[in-house]
């Protein structure tokens, strides 16, 4: 009787393939360079993946055509987005919630907020990538944008918008990075008017959300959810919930010191809405001589963190070195 011998998985067949190679056997390749941990990749229809070990993070989408460039979606290791787009309840005009975005209500009387357009109405309009940059810490990516008004075509802004996405230590934890260097045209000053909307703001994954999910928000004062955090001043807010079955995920949005009326309130929603409020009491004046250089961090991260741990990620990237905004791919 012949005996049969046990059938191996591909992954057992290559490492035994492995085992009983030529011990001085070369690679095909050896001047081949490593891979880059951390790459952003150009997609069609002006898109851009940032991925860690091939894994997508998130995506970051700046059609010209569109409102407003965006984020969509950020992933952790578990599977489904943390953030998503539009209101739960509200889809119609909470439309503009593009899951993670920058923009803000008024700016020299135009409102760049919500989706509608014509008279009075703004867009943010993507004019070039000034350059793609891969590593094994990070990947980042700029962009030049106009901020215009669409009833004369009126060009109120030119932003400079670097962004860099950094694993902290993996995919289950990471950090993105976005840097605005703000001018106004010659000869004019533009002004991010009184608001508790804009810049940065993002809109969770619904079972995230304290109404919906029974999430939890917590800012840097100790303070929980929207009865105590509504536009209170904070060096960071965390909203966090559950995102699987038994799986848990949140983002920590913080506010760097360097900007201006740090610590700035927080916009925060239960239903799982979340913004960082530049100029709630105080507006911000660009001039066209010195730029007006705002910096955010988003923590994108699983498990529900506690106000220790919150602090920590805060302190360390408060420390992090700004990026050069004129250098070249």
């Amino acid at each position: 009787m012949r005996a049969t011998l046990p059938l191996l998985s591909f992954s057992a067949l290559c490492g035994l393939m492995t085992v009983l190679g030529a011990p001085d056997e070369k690679p095909p390749l050896p001047d081949a360079k490593p891979i880059p941990l951390v790459q952003v990749t150009p997609l069609p229809d002006y898109q851009a993946s940032f991925t860690f070990r091939g894994h997508e993070l998130t995506r970051f989408r700046f059609d010209p055509a569109a409102k407003r460039p965006f984020w969509y979606p950020a992933q952790t290791s578990l599977a489904p987005s943390v953030i998503r787009m539009g209101h739960p309840h509200d889809p119609i005009s909470h439309r503009h919630h593009y899951g993670i975005w920058m923009t803000h209500n008024i700016v020299s009387g135009i409102n760049f907020w919500d989706d509608e357009h014509g008279k009075g109405k703004g867009s943010i309009q993507h004019q070039k990538v000034l350059g793609y940059w891969d590593g094994d810490e990070s990947a980042m990516m700029m962009t030049l944008n106009h901020w215009v008004s669409e009833e004369d075509g009126e060009v109120l802004l030119i932003e400079k918008r670097h962004m860099e996405v950094r694993p902290v230590p993996d995919a289950s934890s990471w950090l993105l990075i976005v840097d605005s260097e703000f001018l106004a045209p010659n000869g004019q000053t533009t002004t991010f008017e009184g608001s508790g909307f804009g810049l940065m703001s993002a809109r969770m994954a619904r079972s995230i959300g304290v109404h919906d999910g029974g999430g939890r928000i917590l800012n840097s004062e100790g303070q929980v959810n929207e009865e105590q955090v509504f536009r209170k001043p904070a060096r960071w807010c965390d909203y966090s919930g559950r995102l699987t079955v038994d799986g848990f995920a949140g983002i920590t949005l913080m506010n760097h010191p360097g900007n201006p009326n740090h610590p700035t309130a927080y916009h925060v929603r239960n239903d799982g809405w979340m913004c960082n409020a530049l100029s709630l009491e105080k507006p911000v004046a660009v001039g066209d001589a010195s730029p007006l250089h705002v910096r955010h961090g988003l923590w994108v991260h699983e498990g529900v963190p506690d106000q220790r741990r919150c602090e920590s990620v805060w302190a360390d990237f408060v420390k992090m070195s700004l990026p050069d905004m004129n250098k070249k791919p």
